[in-house]
């Protein structure tokens, strides 16, 4: 697969963009284990040309993590051409529009999901961004607004014809936030439609090898994202490459290497803010999302205890206190 001259090699798999989670350490774990392309954190447009310091931070990128998408997200033509133009400045390989956020206060006010009430608005954009810079423009959005209007089998042609070089889908409308299931049908619609030529991108509940090889192999698709299926184990990246290479699972990662690997992760995290506290508190959703604890008695103080900790001392002294004798290894994968 290729979007634009950007070799990604057969089935790749992408980490999706995540506010809160995507940041450079966890971008670069994955990268580690196999991710072909990491998104950046949703980066706003308004903010970004109105040099927020913290929103100027999501475009530090590194040689490690290449090839790396920044995404962004507004609601007015100019602004975002404007905001496109300063993305294209810190050298991204690829820059993503997000019209998917389902979020209130992004999709209420017109941004990222919110402009599947107002197409002509979104192509606008997309067309104004594509011609304002030289870099790939990729697109990210949702099925439809709500269960009455799924339009992105029409919606993708028309994405397509401003120029884009690659959709991301997420099988889900705006109204379900990310309730239900992802519904992967119309994604593989989209891909099926000969006229599509581009790249399609499915995402939407991968959260296991298994789920992930029969997207690609029931739908098609050129690529699949993982989102949340890869907070707390960026490792799901390795199993999945695995998985579709040898037509079997790998051997688990055993709990102590999974360990040391959110270990490492939280170190990163503390190098990247420059500060340990801030650093652990941008490692916390990862701790209490990841599978490397699932399983164990009793073990709701010790989490909340992990969840409390300040200090990196602190903190892995508790982690390296977990015993995981009396645990199957294969229950990580449950």
């Amino acid at each position: 697969m290729t979007v634009s001259h950007i070799d990604f090699g057969k089935l790749p798999l992408f980490l999706a963009p995540m506010e809160d989670v995507t940041d450079p350490a966890f971008r670069l774990s994955c990268k580690q284990f196999g991710a072909n392309l990491v998104y950046t954190e949703f980066v706003s447009a308004d903010a970004l040309i109105r040099n927020v310091s913290r929103t100027e931070q999501k475009l530090t990128l590194s040689d490690e993590e290449r090839p790396v998408a920044v995404q962004i997200y507004g609601r007015d033509v100019e602004t975002m051409v404007e905001a496109a133009k300063i993305v294209e400045q810190a050298a991204p390989d690829i820059l993503d529009i997000n019209f998917g956020c389902p979020v209130k206060k992004v999709a209420n006010k017109g941004a990222g999901a919110g402009m599947l009430r107002d197409i002509p608005k979104m192509l606008d954009i997309t067309r104004a961004v594509v011609d304002a810079v030289k870099i790939p423009v990729t697109v990210k959005t949702r099925l439809g607004w709500d269960e009455q209007s799924k339009i992105i089998p029409t919606l993708a042609e028309q994405l397509q014809d401003c120029g884009i070089a690659a959709l991301a889908i997420h099988g889900r409308t705006r109204a379900q936030m990310y309730s239900g299931h992802a519904d992967w049908t119309l994604i593989g619609e989209v891909k099926n439609n000969p006229r599509i030529v581009i790249p399609i991108i499915g995402n939407g509940d991968v959260t296991s090898p298994e789920i992930a090889a029969d997207c690609f192999a029931r739908y098609g698709v050129d690529a699949v994202m993982i989102g949340r299926g890869a907070i707390g184990q960026p490792w799901i990246f390795e199993e999945i490459r695995y998985l579709l290479d040898n037509g079997k699972r790998r051997p688990c990662i055993s709990r102590a290497e999974q360990r040391e690997i959110i270990k490492a992760h939280i170190l990163h995290a503390i190098t990247w803010t420059g500060d340990e506290r801030r650093g652990i508190l941008h490692s916390r959703r990862h701790l209490a999302a990841t599978p490397l604890f699932k399983g164990l008695p009793d073990f709701r103080q010790t989490r909340i205890a992990m969840l409390r900790a300040d200090t990196v001392d602190e903190l892995f002294a508790i982690i390296d206190r977990v015993e995981f004798q009396n645990i199957r290894e294969e229950e990580i994968h449950l």
